[in-house]
């Protein structure tokens, strides 16, 4: 009875952690959403590794922000910077993808310029979901958790599957590598997250904040699935627990310069968890960090390693 009382307490810890996330992957210090970047995020020491899916035209699951190729961060066949962004990845297939570059910033773009440490890793190609999953085994990381975006915009269905499918093509892809457990799934489109309380209710969801709209806006309601913050007096954390009704595991992740700390509050309250993004400053991991926040979504994961050290906090593994 004492072991299991121990084990108990240990995975209770453990679910209580602070959430050090490297937001897709460490982009700050590595080529963004690749296997380089998620395994030297891994090697370091976090909690989890936030990333974003696309679906290719052959419908599989693939890592990348953009719904079309960025010309910022991708070369072709020959080595020659995209001119515009595209094609879009959802007229690609896996074999047509995967013959662009990832691996290295545009030199002389703005890009390029905000993420100046990031260190080039040529030959890089997208990855497929299942080969992050593969790779993180390989590493033996079994304590990993994954914040998993879908990337869908309702101002542009055409470019991308609809939601149904979309989280039905990723969700195999969890299922199969025996991940359902260690994965959240997160979204700007409410919709997604309305499709996984569905198929798979005991699945951890975040639901993605911005600026919010306009309180009778043609866009109101279109990232929220139908749900209007004017209805809940524009509180943005009541929104979400409407949102998620009695789903458990629900983490609200507004951008870090929309909370404050009564917002904060509130959202605990309602048994949210609240994880910012994407905080890249000490001082503002500092002061989030000193309003009680649950976790942070960061670009550069050696610097809130260092943040979490100084305060005497336990570090990932």
């Amino acid at each position: 009875m004492k072991i299991l009382i121990f084990a108990l307490l240990c995975l209770s810890g453990t679910a209580h952690a602070f959430d050090l996330q490297a937001h897709r992957g460490g982009r700050g210090l590595h080529p963004e959403n690749t296997l380089t970047a998620f395994e030297s995020a891994v090697r370091l020491g976090v909690t989890t590794l936030e990333l974003d899916v696309a679906i290719t035209a052959d419908g599989v699951p693939v890592v990348s922000h953009d719904s079309a190729l960025n010309p910022f961060l991708t070369r072709d066949a020959r080595g020659k910077w995209l001119s515009s962004p595209g094609p879009l990845i959802h007229l690609l297939t896996l074999a047509q993808l995967q013959t662009f570059d990832v691996g290295r910033l545009q030199p002389g773009s703005a890009y390029a310029r905000e993420f100046m440490q990031q260190q080039a890793a040529d030959g890089e190609r997208v990855p497929t979901l299942a080969a992050v999953f593969e790779r993180v085994k390989t590493l033996g990381s079994g304590h990993l958790n994954f914040n998993i975006e879908t990337k869908l915009n309702p101002n542009a269905p055409g470019d991308t599957l609809a939601p149904e499918p979309f989280v039905r093509a990723v969700l195999a892809v969890i299922r199969q590598a025996g991940m359902t457990e260690r994965v959240m799934l997160q979204s700007f489109d409410w919709r997604t997250l309305e499709v996984i309380h569905r198929l798979e209710p005991d699945m951890r969801t975040a639901y993605l904040t911005g600026t919010p709209p306009a309180a009778g806006s043609p866009n109101e309601a279109l990232w929220t699935a139908g749900r209007r913050l004017s209805a809940h007096d524009g509180s943005m954390p009541r929104l979400v627990r409407a949102a998620a009704g009695s789903a458990q595991g629900v983490t609200w992740s507004p951008h870090w310069k929309r909370l404050d700390p009564d917002q904060l509050k509130q959202a605990q309250a309602l048994g949210l968890s609240v994880v910012p993004w994407t905080v890249n400053q000490r001082v503002d991991m500092q002061r989030l960090m000193d309003w009680g926040v649950d976790g942070l979504i960061t670009d550069y994961p050696d610097r809130l390693r260092e943040v979490m050290a100084a305060r005497g906090m336990e570090l990932p593994r």
